[in-house]
């Protein structure tokens, strides 16, 4: 779901910076070969992420929630030189075509991949961490933000994606919506946490900036 009118939203994705040929083919692929293509990030915020990490040139990423890997090569344009983005992703059917994409951008030893349930491996993961892309199940968004706060630099970032989830944070709550109760509560804590500042930006289905003081 976009929140602009279309002919602003059109204009605005005219005016970016288009996605490196490689991101297209992985598109293109993620499109005719995986289940859910919706999930990918998408160009336009594919390039807000990859600015974000050029301005901040992290050592330390972790995404939760690989997905085709659109996002994890986004984010490692702007990875510092010796840096490492940790990406976990519970579908482990989906690795073989990450690997393609990663080891054909140049990136791949600077991806180091992760199958599993993200909250028993983040707790193994003894570094701490620039940047934090939070995209894999909402209802655990509570619990991947306390397993991860601890382990932020000073000044480090956690992006939270989808975080509107279609509009759905401002209608009538379905007492059986587990995702739209879990984002709300996650919403306010973001707004509220004394240790992070926080903006939310209406790109697409909502991404979440915070910084941690």
């Amino acid at each position: 779901m976009h929140f602009l009118p279309e002919k602003i939203d059109t204009y605005v994705v005219a005016h970016t910076q288009g996605e490196p040929k490689i991101l297209q083919e992985l598109t293109r692929e993620t499109w005719q070969k995986v289940l859910n293509p919706r999930m990918l990030s998408g160009a336009f915020q594919g390039r807000v992420l990859s600015m974000i990490t050029k301005l901040t040139s992290p050592k330390n990423i972790l995404e939760i929630g690989t997905y085709t890997g659109y996002s994890a090569l986004c984010m490692a344009e702007g990875l510092a030189k010796e840096g490492t983005i940790f990406t976990i992703d519970k579908n482990e059917e989906l690795e073989t075509l990450q690997n393609k994409y990663f080891k054909k951008s140049g990136y791949q030893k600077q991806i180091k991949q992760f199958v599993g349930n993200a909250l028993e491996i983040i707790p193994t993961l003894h570094k701490k961490f620039d940047l934090v892309f939070i995209d894999a199940d909402k209802s655990n968004y509570m619990n991947y933000f306390h397993l991860i706060i601890d382990k932020m630099n000073s000044g480090g970032i956690i992006l939270s994606d989808n975080v509107l989830w279609s509009g759905k944070v401002v209608e009538e709550l379905d007492p059986k919506d587990k995702d739209t109760k879990v984002l709300l509560e996650y919403n306010q804590l973001l707004n509220t946490d004394d240790r992070i500042e926080t903006v939310l930006l209406p790109i697409r289905d909502g991404l979440t900036i915070s910084r941690v003081k």
